[in-house]
Formats: structure tokens, sequence, C-alpha cells
């Protein structure tokens, strides 16, 4: 059965934002994702991606990354798809439900 591959995608900088400081950071935030999302998800379809804003743009996309730079969005920020779910203070809820409007299976409770 060929599922089709769900992106997930952080980006982020080393340095918090401005209005961020008190959230945690850019990779703490990918990195927690990624077991939270684990955790409920059947996640083989799942890829996950972390751009960091200032370093490696090389995968970013393009329009998205000006608008980090240009402080229209903030950091992190989480795409699934091409859909950008959350920025700044990453709410676990808004990132479920886009996963679960991809129609990614939930894990079976054991």
């Amino acid at each position: 059965m060929g599922e089709r591959t769900i992106q997930v995608t952080v980006y982020g900088a080393e340095v918090k934002c401005a209005s961020c400081v008190n959230a945690p950071g850019s990779k703490e935030t990918y990195e927690w994702l990624q077991a939270a999302i684990t955790r409920k998800y059947k996640d083989e379809q799942i890829r996950y991606q972390y751009i960091d804003i200032q370093n490696d743009t090389s995968q970013a996309d393009e329009e998205i990354l000006q608008q980090l730079l240009d402080d229209e969005l903030f950091y992190p920020l989480v795409l699934v798809g091409d859909e950008i779910v959350a920025e700044g203070m990453t709410r676990l809820k808004s990132v479920y439900k886009a996963l679960d409007a991809e129609g990614v299976p939930l894990r079976e409770e054991a």
C-alpha cells in the first residue's frame, strides 16, 4: 500500500527570537515534536526536517526563509506539508490537527 510521505519541517535558529525568550529553543522544539508525534502516531510515513535559518538554508523555502529573516514570521516555525501549523510557541494540538487532516494513523494503545 503506497502511503504518501508527510513532511514535518521546523525552521529555527540557535538564538531564540526576541518574542520567544521564555519558550524552548528551536532545536529542542524539533526534538520534542518528534518524540510527541512518535508516541501518538504511526510515524513510518512521516519525515522530519530541521532547517537552521542562520546556517544551513539549502533545503529552505526561500519565501518562508525571507519572512523569518524579516521578522514577519516567528521561529520555531512548524510546517506539516506546506501548511504553517505553529510559530513561536508551538502547541501540539495544532500539529496533531494537521496530522489528522493528512490521515496519519494513530498508534494503537498497548
